[in-house]
């Protein structure tokens, strides 16, 4: 059987590169190999989020999902927490909280929104003060950004409230800047725009967040974050991590940080300006999908000032979503319907990673010629 390229919201297409990464002969976790192989992931990564060149934050990897991070982030904070909740996925943030007996509290907005800075500001100043404020800066289920910097911005007045961010299909597309905005604990499975099988998340964490994860008396184990941050310091991770990712992350790290993913006339680039370069292709690809959307008088979900650099969420109104959905697969190109109660109403396509401008204009036209094929 033939499998369609992925354009999906992820996971993504994954280079053969990559692949072949995972296929490496198996090491020991606690040998001088895994040592030399967590080493090689840090310069990368603090690249990937933005971290200043003196900050005290830490990065560091888990065999753990995304939601995992979610759980881990809230067992390091104190009980009150308030999430910002405009889709599935920051609502999944919220009933984490919940599940863990927090005094959790949510600003809701409707699916393709934004929960605004002056919401935020009010809640803030009238049912505060909270531990934590947790937000997804790409809600994967709507396509919907909710920028880092107003976040940041409506916490000024509050600066001893942490805040989270899930950068699941954010993060190697568009700039963190993690210090900058002030994040205390941000992550990411790396399905996503970094281009990898699932498996593995990257994590970063403020200073200030670890010494109050060191007050938290009941914190588990394998999601302890201290654990598996002061592991990764140490090149020692708490338990047996995947490494068949470990290689592959090093890997993609590597090459994307010496502009070998870029389009050939920019992999002079290397460092921060390759991670530049990497976010300005998924700038191109959004605007690539919404003009296509706008010559068949289609429309983003969200506004287009909060749309997703990775995932376009397209209203379908006057088509047969699924048979676009159908007919793309027929053709080698794998989207995806529209998520939970959009699915009909919508439909998504996610144009992040190692995925070109050439074969996102592939798929665009094969698009064309699946909507022609549809009775007007």
């Amino acid at each position: 059987m033939i499998l369609a390229m992925l354009w999906i919201p992820g996971p993504t297409e994954v280079r053969p590169e990559l692949l072949a990464e995972c296929a490496r002969s198996m090491i020991g976790h606690r040998s001088a190999a895994m040592t030399e192989l967590i080493e090689r992931l840090d310069p990368g990564l603090r690249l990937a989020f933005g971290l200043e060149p003196d900050s005290s934050s830490q990065v560091a990897v888990h065999s753990a999902s995304a939601t995992a991070m979610m759980e881990a982030a809230l067992i390091g904070c104190g009980p009150r927490v308030l999430a910002l909740v405009n889709g599935a996925f920051s609502r999944r943030w919220f009933q984490i909280a919940q599940l863990l007996g927090k005094d959790a509290h949510a600003i809701e907005a409707n699916w393709g929104e934004v929960v605004t800075s002056d919401a935020l500001r009010q809640k803030l100043d009238v049912d505060g003060p909270f531990d934590a404020v947790t937000f997804v800066s790409s809600e994967t289920s709507t396509g919907t950004l909710t920028a880092l910097d107003s976040v940041a911005d409506a916490l000024i007045e509050h600066p001893d409230t942490l805040l989270f961010s899930d950068l699941v299909s954010y993060i190697a597309a568009a700039p963190v800047d993690f210090d900058a905005n002030r994040l205390d604990f941000a992550f990411a499975g790396v399905q996503k725009a970094f281009a990898l099988p699932p498996g593995v998340s990257v994590v970063c964490a403020s200073e200030r967040y670890l010494a109050q994860v060191e007050s938290q008396p009941r914190r588990g184990f394998y999601l302890d974050p201290m654990r598996f941050f002061t592991g990764h310091a140490k090149r020692k991770t708490p338990a047996t991590p995947c490494i068949p990712l470990y290689y592959a992350l090093a890997k993609q790290l590597e090459d994307i940080s010496s502009g070998a993913t870029l389009p050939e006339g920019e992999r002079h680039l290397a460092g921060a300006e390759a991670w530049t370069a990497r976010f300005a292709k998924h700038v191109r690809m959004r605007a690539m999908t919404i003009a296509w959307a706008h010559s068949h008088g289609l429309e983003l979900f969200p506004d287009e000032a909060h749309g997703s650099p990775t995932v376009s969420c397209i209203r379908g109104d006057s088509i047969d979503v699924a048979a676009l959905v159908t007919g793309l697969a027929e053709r080698g190109f794998e989207i995806s319907n529209g998520y939970g109660e959009l699915k009909g109403l919508t439909f998504r396509i996610g144009h992040m990673g190692d995925h070109t401008e050439d074969g996102l204009g592939e798929l665009l036209a094969a698009a064309d010629e699946v909507l022609a094929a549809q009775p007007v």
